[in-house]
């Protein structure tokens, strides 16, 4: 397995990605005015990730880069019938499309997750997992200002189709991907339950797993809080928070690329420990009313957040047989990011109710206590069979 051309692949399609996750909500807003419905839109991206166990079994039934070409290819088909909502009552047909959309993501992450795991020894899944990660995080960085500025001068159909070809780019790297997937057993179907079994029995994988989810709620609550920290901490306009999304970017960035030699020296739970417990660090930070502060703090936070979300799935590909990394990645996926969802919407309200100078202090203790049980607590081996 080339490593270049699996990066390719993430780079492209990652672009493409931040690119319609940004303009769709933009896009609605424009053509219905309304502030709920363009809410929606990232609703309508995450959704389809609560199926991840089942997308994850369907994953196993198939190898694996084949599956990624076509899905690719048919998210490359379908973002062209994009071009015609050009009015309100058409926008059904844009929601209708971000839910195959997210449907797509969750195959692809397990699918990509599974075909990794089969194709490179274990000291390298660090590696890979970790400049993946750098590069989506760098494309965060590039992807918006490009989205912005070819929706403000075009519209919403021309991202639709700079998206549809770098999915179609992207179905061509991983056709150029030389691997061999052993071709699934016939008669043998994989069963859903069997990610969430995989997942729980492992002394690893369990509290890995129980701390990425717990880490997103965490991460969900912070981000819901940072428009707050913006107007009523720092006293900018609510453009300011680009800048801290920035610095955390360049954070996540760096973590990317330090995330693969540090997996080489300590295991998955000491580094999923120290990022939490930054994560904790930067969340504190974040109440005090000061600039400099508040761009060190956004800048650890994404330092620290990406090493828990790495070492999970790093851990997933090493303790999970391969032909059984489909199911157990795309269980992991929703177990880990389906928190940050509710914790988006549930801190929404506490900003009506809550002081944004004491809940980002308690999420700080809260990250801190949790960086600590998984430092520190040996869970024991489930008797589940």
């Amino acid at each position: 397995m080339r490593v270049p051309l699996h990066l390719t692949a993430a780079l492209v399609s990652g672009f493409g990605t931040t690119a319609m996750w940004l303009v769709s909500g933009i896009w609605v807003k424009s053509l219905t005015g309304s502030d709920s419905l363009a809410a929606l839109t990232a609703f309508a991206l995450w959704a389809p990730a609560l199926l991840g166990p089942v997308l994850g079994a369907l994953v196993d039934r198939v190898r694996r880069r084949p599956l990624l070409v076509a899905a690719n290819l048919a998210m490359a088909g379908l973002l062209p019938l994009l071009l015609w909502v050009d009015r309100a009552d058409r926008v059904w047909l844009l929601f209708g499309v971000l839910v195959v959309y997210g449907a797509q993501g969750a195959v692809h992450e397990a699918a990509e997750s599974a075909l990794a795991a089969g194709a490179l020894d274990q000291e390298r899944l660090g590696d890979l997992n970790g400049l993946r990660m750098t590069v989506n995080e760098a494309m965060k960085l590039v992807a918006p200002l490009v989205a912005a500025g070819l929706f403000a001068r075009y519209g919403g159909g021309p991202v639709a189709l700079l998206d549809a070809a770098t999915f179609a780019v992207a179905a061509g790297v991983f056709t150029l991907l030389r691997v061999r997937e052993e071709r699934p057993v016939p008669g043998r179907r994989p069963r859903v339950a069997d990610g969430a079994r995989l997942l729980w029995e492992s002394p690893v994988l369990r509290p890995l797993v129980l701390a990425g989810g717990f880490t997103m709620l965490l991460a969900g609550l912070n981000g819901a809080a940072v428009y707050a920290v913006v107007d009523r901490g720092l006293g900018h306009s609510a453009a300011y928070a680009g800048v801290l999304y920035a610095a955390q970017g360049a954070g996540s960035v760096v973590a990317g690329l330090a995330a693969g030699p540090l997996l080489r020296r300590v295991p998955e739970r000491g580094l999923a420990a120290a990022g939490l417990g930054l994560f904790a660090v930067g969340a504190a930070a974040r109440a005090l009313p000061n600039d400099t502060v508040a761009l060190g703090a956004s800048a650890i936070v994404g330092l620290g957040l990406p090493w828990v979300l790495i070492a999970t799935m790093t851990a997933v590909q090493r303790q999970v047989p391969s032909e059984a990394v489909g199911r157990a990645a795309g269980t992991a996926h929703t177990l880990v990011f389906a928190p940050n969802a509710v914790a988006l919407a549930l801190g929404a309200g506490l900003m009506a109710v809550v002081d944004v100078r004491v809940l980002l202090p308690v999420l700080g203790v809260a990250g801190a206590v949790g960086a600590t049980a998984l430092a520190t607590v040996r869970p024991r081996l489930s008797a589940v069979t």
